[in-house]
């Protein structure tokens, strides 16, 4: 068994009925627990300590959560009521009520200043943790809500319920931004990805969904192809990107969005040079015509370990660069060369070749990767001066080893 693989580390007992919530202190010196016992337990990391009941709730508890200090530990109940507690042996509590019916589920705000909860009553509610008071509802989803999330910057809050929709709720104006829907079952569960960008839902037809927030789509993947070398994978999707993943790392290479609907189909060429796509966006009824209207290039490749890509957007269906690949491009009779100056990248802007926000882009990323060239040759010529150094300190000392032996001989003899 590896070292890495995951282990029991501890075992503890003392609900009577299921467990339903369990959530970590930020010292990871104890571990809060919710029960359909109508128990909040506080266990303790360390052995030798004695864990803590909460009796208050008069209901099954459905959510725990410590703040994010520790010193607090929030709890929802089948009860109507979520509940503040302080950690210790004297099991002190605060009560919120306003809900008129189940709360599903409560969590802090990163500040620990506020809390969001989620009710069968069809509402979410903000609540001040400090002046212990309600702050304000959120109320545009039209069955139960199984749980609402603060998003790491406090600014949004995510929300899913049986209405089969995720929302997602700007805090301040108090007004839903977007609704992502569910077709086949309802999310129970859902969360921020730490950066924000992105949330995950567990729903009910088996499935975990992972939207992006600043797109507003999930990705349906159509199509994929293995390169030759079976390093890289290349996907099709309907959200209208292509995704190149790198295998052997485990890492998303490039997202390209070229297409202005789903991309349907994808495939690396036999040698692994070229890909080419398709999508519903426009149908072609000869793809070489549009092949010779059109060029396409991969306007960043990999150089000194740094990895990004993007493309402009074309009609359907596209080829592209690998962009793993330093040679020149040829669609069809169209050559498409490798820029390597602003020059070009305005030249091909005043042909027509290309849009001039694309080629403002197309300039500052050109820019950037001249800048990194100079800046690897920099470091190549610094690391040849300081191996020449180091070449020369070692000669040195070996003069010097060479000189002190002689010194030592001749002392030996003259003795």
């Amino acid at each position: 068994k590896s070292k890495s693989d995951p282990t029991l580390e501890r075992h503890f007992k003392g609900h009577r009925d299921t467990v339903t919530s369990v959530d970590f202190s930020c010292s990871m010196k104890q571990i809060a627990t919710g029960s359909m016992d109508s128990c909040v337990m506080i266990w303790n990391m360390k052995p030798q300590m004695r864990a803590y009941r909460f009796d208050g709730h008069k209901d099954a508890v459905t959510s725990v959560q410590f703040s994010p200090s520790g010193h607090l530990v929030a709890s929802a109940s089948r009860d109507k009521t979520i509940r503040l507690w302080v950690p210790n042996r004297k099991a002190d509590s605060t009560v919120f009520r306003a809900h008129t019916a189940t709360v599903r589920s409560v969590n802090f705000s990163g500040d620990g200043q506020t809390l969001v909860t989620a009710s069968d009553d069809k509402t979410i509610k903000v609540w001040t943790v400090h002046r212990q008071k309600f702050l304000f509802s959120l109320n545009q989803h039209i069955n139960w809500i199984r749980c609402a999330k603060f998003s790491p910057d406090d600014r949004m809050i995510v929300s899913s319920s049986d209405d089969k929709t995720i929302k997602l709720w700007d805090k301040n104006s108090r007004e839903c931004i977007h609704s992502f829907y569910e077709h086949a079952g309802y999310a129970n569960h859902v969360d921020f990805h730490p950066s924000g960008t992105c949330i995950a839902a567990a729903s009910t037809d088996n499935s975990v969904k992972v939207w992006d927030i600043r797109s507003h789509k999930i990705g349906v993947v159509n199509s994929l192809s293995f390169h030759s070398a079976g390093n890289f994978l290349i996907t099709a999707s309907s959200d209208s990107t292509l995704k190149i993943l790198d295998l052997v790392e485990g890492k998303l290479l490039y997202t390209l969005h070229g297409h202005q609907g789903p991309v349907t189909s994808v495939a690396f060429s036999r040698t692994g040079e070229y890909f080419a796509s398709g999508g519903s966006d426009e149908q072609t009824s000869d793809p070489s015509e549009d092949f010779n209207r059109h060029d396409f290039q991969t306007a960043a490749r990999s150089q000194g370990g740094s990895r990004g890509g993007s493309h402009k957007r074309a009609t359907q269906p596209h080829t592209y660069r690998n962009p793993n690949s330093s040679s020149t491009h040829q669609t069809q009779t169209q050559s498409i060369p490798q820029h390597s100056s602003h020059a070009q990248a305005q030249s091909r802007a005043s042909d027509g070749g290309v849009p001039p926000g694309l080629a403002s882009t197309l300039e500052h990323i050109i820019g950037q990767l001249d800048i990194l060239t100079q800046t690897v040759s920099i470091l190549e010529q610094r690391l040849t001066l300081t191996e020449d150094k180091l070449k020369e300190c070692l000669e040195n000392q070996m003069e010097i080893g060479l000189h002190l032996q002689r010194r030592e001989r001749g002392e030996q003899q003259e003795v």
